[in-house]
């Protein structure tokens, strides 16, 4: 017989969903009968697979021992470097990620990523115990290039994580970022659409005009803050969130990112001597226009980050 403990992680959640996290080797089917003929009960007594749990609770599962072997809850190494802390409390962290860092793992295996540097100081600082969790760890909301920096944002619980997802996905959290492109788009604002594929054998996105098979809508606000030359310094506001959206987007009206090795204009980057695409994730506005939980104090609030790495270099005067 093996037991689970509830923790506030895992509150809210369904039943079977939780034992199923926490038990990957216990197949769907096997898990509902044993709920069905009370080889898992809740606090001792019979529980439905739809069970709503609350912080607290114990489920026992009498089941065979390789059924319930629980995956090991890897803790980040605790010697990585501390994550640019914009802002922190006790529901999630805004962190300014640099360029070249990536935000989770990647085919390489590199270990130090955003989101382990985040986890690392948690455990650092007793907020965050692995050994603890049933199934939950800080995770990010939001992720952006590896070679693109600035805002990202982690939930430190399950509940201001589930928020957070639900905030992006209806649009109530305003993401603006600053690039610097080649020439000068017209008009100086405007809406860019265009229809985006994701293509996976070579990590690349193709552009569309016009809607095609497997291509996603793609809208991006943009405004020309300054000109420098042949150089525009561009401030972007997502409306949705596509893989390579603003770099794509800009590309196919002839303003290529400066400094994109997948997008941009070669000998543009050579002159400049740019290898990172000039794009960061630079301010953030929490919009909240839905009961936001445990998050409704961050409603309104903006904010910005200390310094944007390629504004000084090229030319281009700090920005609000």
């Amino acid at each position: 017989m093996r037991e689970l403990h509830i923790g506030k992680n895992d509150a809210g959640r369904r039943l079977d969903r939780v034992v199923h996290a926490a038990f990957p080797n216990l197949p769907t089917t096997v898990a509902i009968k044993a709920i069905r003929t009370k080889n898992i009960k809740r606090n001792g007594k019979r529980c439905e697979p739809g069970d709503r749990l609350e912080e607290g609770d114990v489920l026992s599962l009498y089941l065979p021992d390789d059924l319930l072997e629980r995956p090991v809850i890897a803790a980040a190494p605790t010697d990585l470097p501390a994550p640019d802390i914009l802002y922190e409390d006790a529901n999630i962290l805004l962190v300014e990620k640099p360029q070249g860092l990536v935000v989770h793992e990647d085919d390489r295996g590199t270990q130090d990523t955003l989101i382990a540097r985040i986890q690392s100081h948690l455990i650092r600082t007793g907020e965050y115990d692995p050994a603890a969790e049933n199934t939950f760890a800080p995770a990010l909301a939001n992720r952006i290039d590896r070679n693109t920096c600035g805002i990202v944002i982690a939930a430190k619980n399950a509940e201001a994580l589930r928020i957070l997802s639900d905030n992006i996905r209806d649009r109530e959290i305003d993401k603006y970022y600053l690039c610097a492109v080649l020439g000068r788009p017209e008009p100086d604002c405007g809406t860019l659409k265009c229809y985006l594929r994701k293509d996976e054998r070579d990590k690349t996105v193709r552009v569309f005009q016009n809607p095609q098979p497997g291509a996603r809508t793609a809208l991006t606000e943009y405004e020309v803050l300054q000109s420098r030359g042949e150089l525009s310094l561009v401030r972007c506001r997502l409306l949705t969130g596509r893989t390579h959206q603003i770099r794509v987007s800009l590309a196919a009206i002839g303003c290529p990112l400066l400094g994109d090795g997948k997008y941009g204009d070669y000998a543009a980057n050579r002159r400049y001597r740019l290898r990172e695409q000039a794009l960061c994730s630079y301010k953030l506005r929490f919009s909240f226009t839905t009961p936001a939980g445990i998050l409704e104090y961050l409603n309104g609030r903006e904010f910005t980050v200390r310094s944007v790495p390629f504004l000084e270099p090229l030319g281009f005067d700090k920005v609000k």
